[in-house]
């Protein structure tokens, strides 16, 4: 394959259109001249790489995906590889999603740690609603973080925390809880529970299961700070992970280790595996905290 021809079909299938990937590309190039290396990188393979969804819009084909992930990591590294090779400092913007209660309790002292040694890196932080590995996959993110049901062969990972199961129920209001929270005294109580994250919801329907409970389930959220809002505002109870020992502390909220499951999971830094480390994961992992 020739590397022009997939030159042009990465920034295409990165920016989503011709026109987007020509004022993308990091030397000057009509959009013509684009759409040219994209079709003859087709014809070379025999295969359609792209399907128009829209006036300006194109989405990689199955295939293309294929190819896509393939190249990414190519291309992304290159402007490093080059600065490595010149012997120079590589700085640039790390991107990262990670779950909303780890970027409060867990990432904050780990980018000050990065910051002190690495000032050249630029950490872009995003919210996690639920684990989606394709992020990584994309290009979309660099480190993911957070617990993972599973880890595929074409991820790595390194564990850098533990979290653990709690009851959190209102200390305010109608369904107000006092002294050592139970099960049983909740089972009327409205229950709170995940909305996308599927792994996580199947984790609370086990517990309750477990202690054979059917709570109402009244609302539901993407995150463990939402579902701590809604249990502090009295709507209710909840189970919910979380990373530090001491709990979940918000005024209106009572909250207790789950001890019926006993549920601790591994919170994870995951990354792309590539035949090289990418310089700027392996910056910040060089100070990632440790178990």
């Amino acid at each position: 394959m020739n590397l022009q021809r997939l030159e042009g079909f990465y920034w295409v299938a990165k920016t989503q259109g011709y026109a987007r990937a020509a004022r993308a590309f990091p030397y000057p190039i009509t959009q013509p001249g684009v759409h040219q290396q994209v079709r003859r990188l087709e014809d070379d393979l025999g295969v359609k790489l792209f399907e128009r969804v829209g006036k300006d819009k194109v989405v990689v084909t199955p295939r293309g995906q294929i190819l896509f992930d393939a190249v990414v990591p190519f291309f992304e590294q290159l402007p490093m590889v080059e600065a490595r090779v010149k012997g120079g400092v590589v700085g640039g913007t790390l991107k990262v999603h990670a779950a909303g209660h780890l970027l409060r309790h867990l990432i904050p002292e780990w980018l000050k740690r990065l910051q002190n040694k690495r000032p050249d890196i630029t950490v872009q932080l995003t919210d996690l609603p639920s684990v989606d590995l394709s992020l990584l996959r994309s290009g979309e993110t660099d480190v993911l973080i957070d617990w993972l049901p599973e880890v595929p062969p074409d991820i790595a990972t390194r564990e850098i925390g533990r979290t653990e199961g709690w009851i959190v129920a209102p200390a305010h209001g109608p369904y107000a809880q006092k002294g050592r929270l139970t099960m049983s005294a909740l089972a009327q109580v409205p229950f709170i529970g995940y909305h996308r994250d599927r792994t996580a919801k199947g984790l609370q329907l086990e517990a309750l299961r477990q202690h054979e409970i059917s709570p109402r389930e009244a609302f539901a959220a993407d995150s463990s700070d939402t579902i701590l809002g809604f249990v502090a505002a009295g709507l209710g109870f909840s189970l919910v992970p979380w990373l530090t020992e001491a709990g979940p502390r918000l005024a209106g909220v009572v909250a207790q280790k789950l001890e019926r499951p006993a549920a601790s999971f591994p919170i994870y830094a995951a990354w792309r595996k590539t035949s090289g480390l990418h310089p700027l994961v392996e910056a910040a992992l060089e100070v990632a905290p440790t178990r």
